[in-house]
């Protein structure tokens, strides 16, 4: 399959790394440009480019940049790119910690479904509830006695049965979470987030989410803070 990412940050560039392991053609973009992406290259045998590029480059894109970025990717960024081209957001919302108030999240959109609006494409949520760390070590192979298991939401089955598919080469069980209205059950601060779940804990873990987004995932007048010292 060949894959777009954008955005070489953590989860980025581990996917990239994982998906050449398992023998995809990966096409890489960051803000910065591809001249920047030079040592990523060497290490993964992904190709870096513009994201544009990796916009038109894919049977699936990944977009993985901060939510606060979201409205600043080009509003030309998947213009003429054909109609069953993969959307896949990684992406999480962190107030507190360095996206700042997004008033539409704060006031219950879902957090996918406002990158959705934003990018004006239907999009898979997915790759959001692990640490990039435990992405790229703690795959397992489909005969393991248990695998850690990854939600996928999004409306559309047949783009959500192909990036079901691709959780399972990289060593995960993929769990249908439901449709992109209710990516909100693994949001950060539910019980799926970075839990590191098997199939039916995750399963479980979905079900019982609660909607309410807790004071910590909020953001207050002073944010946003920092990782470190949340605000």
């Amino acid at each position: 399959m060949k894959i777009g990412i954008i955005g070489a940050g953590n989860i980025g560039s581990v996917l990239a790394r994982r998906f050449r392991e398992v023998g995809h053609d990966v096409l890489i973009a960051n803000s910065r440009g591809p001249e920047t992406l030079s040592q990523l290259e060497r290490e993964t045998g992904a190709v870096a480019v513009t994201a544009h590029e990796a916009a038109r480059g894919g049977e699936v894109v990944i977009v993985t940049i901060p939510e606060s970025r979201i409205p600043d990717l080009p509003s030309d960024l998947f213009e003429g790119v054909p109609d069953d081209t993969v959307v896949v957001d990684t992406g999480n919302y962190y107030p507190r910690q360095r996206d700042g108030r997004i008033a539409s999240i704060e006031d219950g959109v879902p957090e996918s479904q406002w990158v959705s609006d934003q990018l004006g494409r239907p999009v898979i949520k997915a790759f959001n509830n692990i640490y990039a760390e435990h992405l790229g070590k703690l795959g397992r192979p489909s005969t393991a006695d248990t695998r850690i298991a990854l939600p996928v939401a999004g409306d559309d089955p047949n783009a959500k049965a192909k990036v079901l598919r691709l959780v399972d080469a990289l060593g995960f069980d993929g769990v249908d979470a439901g449709t992109l209205a209710e990516s909100w059950r693994q949001q950060p601060g539910t019980p799926v987030y970075t839990a590191d779940r098997d199939l039916e804990g995750v399963r479980q873990g979905l079900l019982d989410a609660t909607r309410e987004r807790r004071p910590e995932w909020r953001a207050s007048d002073a944010s946003p803070g920092s990782f470190d010292a949340p605000r």
